[in-house]
């Protein structure tokens, strides 16, 4: 068995297995939970809705369809291309000789739940993504067409509205920063495509990070959450929302356990701007960050090891003329603690754009306060093409290498940048070769990146930074911090050990 998946969690079709072991027994009142269950079940299960979805495809190529990970049409293009075969297959006939259907329209099945009684829906955004048609069926088997509000990819979430015929229930958010670890919560959802279904567990963890996205911030639970329970509700034993449901870690698609909800302190700041602008609109800082490591918070003189290290800063954002640079750590945004890096995405996405926020920074050692007028995120830029050269350009002309750390260098010139194509504004020490079994190599130093900084102060020779390094070892560091910039300009620090 392979090792388990992360899954959304949207229902494709009917599922139902059960297997009796043996005579039902009654479990000790503990054993079931609290009491206050079954009355917030009864509370708040008339505004957890089913989202139908249905999409036109193209069956005319005869191969499956590339889909983003987690689509609601994901297995069923899985399952119908892998069992299509024969009279009426792609290219083929139908059984009177008639051409193969050109078209079909699929449906998907997830969860929703209603926010405000006049109609506004809020489900996960791959529930209803590419879909043509979006319905709202209510708990009492009542279909309303919906209107698609907006969208936000970076935290799944969408926001539907439906005009209704007849008074809606509606539920409210509660405060997901007052969970605790052990609380009791309860997941209300369409899992498999049997509607309202009613699940309890506990909150595992908080702040979850599962690599879905650069906000990942998610509430694990071991409430059952299964496919099509994607959209649906996380309440707390107040009848409140406290997450929407999303993912599940599993090996089959069913649960296990381990099922992760987006918090709905988060929730409420995307879905009042899609409300509002119909679109999400986070603010910007203009830096590119690293995690700040144990090598490099004691190279920097940072103790303990904390915050976001600026890794580059962008010309035309805000952080540059506000006085950010490269090789400074943020360690407080807007009077928010930077524990981590990955805690700075979330808090400047979550400022509003235009504010202008005080950041702290540590700078050589030393904290510095700077204020940044702070900018909107506009979509992100293209991946930069691979570092690695090609394996026919011919060996460097060595006669101004030096060997240091793993690394052989040379100074940078016309030839160079000509031949592992370095943009003009790259400035530095050239890498023309990487030890293999080197603490380099381990880093992922490829030939052609360019060494512009060592310990914070340029170098513009190989002579020169070989001299940095001498000295650094004189001086008793263990660990030395470079700057290593790609050919495209695109920074990072690294940390390599000097021993």
């Amino acid at each position: 068995m392979g090792a388990p998946s992360i899954r959304y969690t949207t229902a494709f079709a009917l599922v139902l297995a059960a297997a009796l072991a043996g005579p039902l027994t009654t479990a000790p009142a503990l054993a079931r939970g609290p009491e206050g269950i079954a009355d917030v079940a009864e509370q708040v299960i008339d505004a957890v809705v089913n989202i139908s979805t249905k999409q036109k495809v193209d069956l005319n190529s005869g191969a499956m369809p590339q889909l983003p990970p987690g689509s609601p049409f994901e297995e069923f293009f899985e399952e119908f291309f892998k069992n299509r075969r024969g009279p009426g297959g792609p290219g083929g006939q139908g059984p009177n000789g008639n051409n193969a259907p050109q078209s079909r329209r699929v449906n998907s099945l997830g969860s929703g739940f209603i926010i405000d009684a006049e109609g506004y829906v809020v489900t996960n955004n791959h529930v209803i993504a590419d879909a043509d048609e979006v319905s709202v069926i209510l708990n009492d088997g009542s279909t309303l067409k919906a209107e698609l509000i907006g969208t936000d990819k970076k935290t799944d979430l969408a926001l539907l509205k439906v005009t209704p015929t007849k008074p809606l229930k509606a539920v409210k958010f509660g405060d997901s920063d007052k969970l605790r670890l052990g609380e009791w919560v309860i997941a209300i959802g369409n899992p498999f495509s049997l509607g309202g279904t009613v699940t309890a567990g506990i909150v595992s963890a908080r702040n979850r990070d599962i690599q879905s996205g650069p906000y990942d911030n998610y509430i694990q639970t071991d409430a059952a959450i299964n496919r099509g329970n994607s959209g649906g509700p996380l309440f707390n034993l107040d009848g409140d929302v406290i997450g929407v449901n999303t993912a599940i870690i599993s090996p089959s698609g069913g649960s296990i356990g381990i099922g992760f909800a987006v918090p709905s302190k988060t929730a409420v700041a995307v879905l009042d701007q899609l409300r509002n602008y119909k679109e999400v609109r986070r603010g910007w800082l203009g830096v590119r960050i690293q995690q700040v490591t144990d090598e490099i918070a004691e190279s920097l003189n940072i103790k303990p090891a904390r915050g976001a290290l600026i890794a580059g800063v962008d010309d035309k954002g805000p952080a540059k003329p506000a006085g950010i640079e490269p090789g400074d750590v943020v360690v407080k945004f807007d009077g928010k603690d930077v524990k981590e890096m990955r805690d700075l995405p979330r808090i400047v996405a979550d400022t509003a754009v235009g504010k202008d926020v005080e950041v702290i920074i540590i700078r050589k050692g030393k904290e510095e306060t700077k204020t940044v007028k702070l900018g909107r995120l506009e979509d992100e830029k293209p991946t930069p093409a691979s570092l690695t050269p090609k394996k026919d350009q011919p060996d460097e002309d060595k006669s101004s290498v030096r060997k240091a750390l793993g690394l052989d260098l040379a100074n940078l010139n016309d030839a160079n940048r000509k031949k592992y194509k370095i943009e003009d504004k790259v400035k530095g020490v050239v890498i023309t070769g990487v030890d293999p079994n080197s603490a380099a190599a381990e880093k992922r130093l490829q030939p052609g990146m360019v060494i512009s900084e060592v310990q914070q102060q340029p170098v513009t020779s190989a002579a020169d930074l070989q001299k940095r390094i001498d000295q650094l070892k004189k001086d008793g560091k263990k660990t030395v911090v470079l700057l290593v910039v790609s050919p495209s300009g695109d920074p990072s620090f690294v940390a390599i050990g000097l021993q």
